[in-house]
């Protein structure tokens, strides 16, 4: 596998600034040494950012014109990657960077597919969420919901981008009658929630492969820091106290990437304002870079402890 790193210095979409920081951050973290040292990998640099600010004329869709740009821009990007058969990794910024790897993905032909690895489904709207930071709804203009921004909506060649069949919601641990949590039921989502991932950590992750495997030629894998305990595993923009330990996370990336349906992955909403420490993201960044380029994921009887993945990365 060889890997075009495109990053996106973004929070367009986020709450407050922050996640625009996080590509160069992971970069000097050593990520793009580390994968080299396994498999090829060419740096593409980054697409034009944006750094978040109030917009006052349009509060419940803060920022949709730079959103779209930047998620366009990223389209771009991964088009052109594909066409050259190379695998896209591309570094957030906010959620809504994974609307231009989808993007990126339909305009080469491709019906695509998405695993949306996530502490939530990012299913709200400008109707339904009053802060307005669109990163809390990027599966939902993927899909095409009613009420959706259609400049975000529209980054890709056609509206919406994605269907239901073709979507897996992976761990998070919504409760029932959450609006999202019930949003997944009603749209008939394929879904893998946390306490799955917890009870038999390599099952989950192989359910989740199989079902995006058997849903379309090609699929790409939204990656949320926000989907880790944040107390274990500090870099999330919006801290969560539940969530999978990063050992969990890294053998359910290794699963995915070892199939030969995998066309790329985006790690979106690190702040490295919220590190405690200088250790935490180099952590964070082996693992992950042990994740992409492991050549033997395991089978559904493996597990992270298994694997030599360490749960402790604080």
């Amino acid at each position: 596998m060889a890997w075009d790193l495109i990053g996106a210095p973004s929070s367009a979409g986020a709450h407050t600034p922050g996640v625009e920081s996080a590509p160069a951050a992971l970069r000097a973290a050593g990520l793009v040494d580390l994968i080299r040292a396994v498999t090829p990998i060419e740096d593409l640099g980054d697409v034009p950012g944006f750094r978040w600010r109030p917009d006052i004329p349009r509060p419940r869709a803060q920022n949709a014109d730079a959103v779209a740009r930047v998620a366009g821009d990223v389209a771009d990007r991964v088009a052109a990657s594909l066409d050259r058969q190379r695998v896209p990794l591309v570094l957030g910024g906010d959620c809504t960077v994974t609307i231009g790897l989808v993007a990126g993905l339909a305009r080469t032909g491709s019906a695509p597919v998405l695993v949306y690895v996530d502490g939530g489904p990012d299913l709200y709207t400008p109707e339904t969420r009053a802060h307005g930071n669109l990163d809390a709804m990027g599966l939902a203009h993927m899909l095409g919901l009613p009420g959706h921004h259609p400049a975000v909506a529209s980054v890709g060649p056609y509206v919406p981008l994605l269907t239901p069949d073709r979507v897996v919601v992976y761990g998070d641990e919504l409760p029932a009658g959450d609006h999202e949590r019930d949003l997944v039921d009603q749209l008939g989502l394929a879904y893998v929630p946390g306490e799955e991932v917890h009870a038999d950590l390599a099952g989950a992750a192989w359910r989740a492969r199989t079902l995006a495997e058997s849903a379309g030629p090609a699929f790409v894998v939204h990656f949320d820091v926000d989907v880790l305990r944040f107390a274990e595993a500090p870099l999330a923009d919006v801290p969560e106290p539940f969530g999978l330990t990063l050992a969990e996370a890294a053998t359910t990336l290794a699963t995915l990437v070892a199939s030969p349906r995998f066309a790329g992955l985006s790690v979106t909403e690190i702040n490295p304002h919220h590190l405690p420490d200088a250790t935490v993201l180099p952590r964070f960044v082996h693992a992950l870079a042990e994740a992409l380029t492991r050549t033997d994921p395991g089978g559904p009887m493996s597990s992270g402890r298994s694997a030599g993945l360490c749960t402790d990365n604080t």
